[in-house]
């Protein structure tokens, strides 16, 4: 995934030439740290990167008073080659991060199987306070955004939601967990 690239050569072919500070302004004024991969603060590696490989180029440098020297880039027809087929790719793709939860509930300690209920309930409770606090984001970020971006932005409820319900699978499932594990390692 490559969210950060994506938003990048977006924010240069949309706004035309911009020093890093724009394009980390402008993440931020988004708030893209709370509903993407994206870390405000690897704006600038990032920017530097793309230059590297081609996609971006400098094309002046301006200072503005006291201020440090600030490097201005455009996005190169590479970059926009590379856009497109990144926005298709991110558009088609479908991202399921494995959960190490589930390496651990199929390793399970013998001597431990009593914890599991109480283990897998503060999960639920954990995942339903993400669930609240991330609907009540949603509705305080509600009046800012356009109809694609509050469609994103609920996704990540949609998820909560499934891994709750999940969550809830699993816990009416423990007694026959705890059973089978109890058969599998006889004391």
């Amino acid at each position: 995934m490559s969210s950060i690239r994506l938003f990048i050569l977006t924010s240069y072919a949309e706004h035309g030439e911009m020093y890093g500070h724009q394009v980390r302004r402008q993440a931020e004024r988004e708030h893209l740290h709370l509903w993407t991969d994206i870390s405000v603060a690897g704006m600038y590696g990032a920017i530097k990167r793309l230059a590297a490989e081609g996609l971006l180029e400098a094309v002046r440098s301006e200072r503005e008073g006291n201020l440090p020297e600030r490097q201005i880039y455009a996005i190169t027809e590479a970059g926009r080659r590379v856009l497109a087929t990144l926005r298709h790719d991110e558009l088609s793709t479908i991202w399921l991060k494995p959960d190490p939860f589930d390496l651990a509930m199929t390793r399970l300690d013998p001597d431990e199987l009593g914890e599991l209920p109480g283990i897998v309930e503060g999960r639920i409770r954990s995942l339903k306070i993400l669930l609240d606090e991330k609907i009540s984001l949603n509705r305080r970020a509600d009046p800012y955004l356009t109809v694609s971006e509050k469609h994103a932005l609920t996704h990540t409820e949609y998820r909560l939601r499934a891994e709750i319900a999940w969550h809830e699978d699993l816990s009416a499932a423990i007694p026959g967990i705890v059973t089978d594990e109890s058969g599998r390692h006889p004391v």
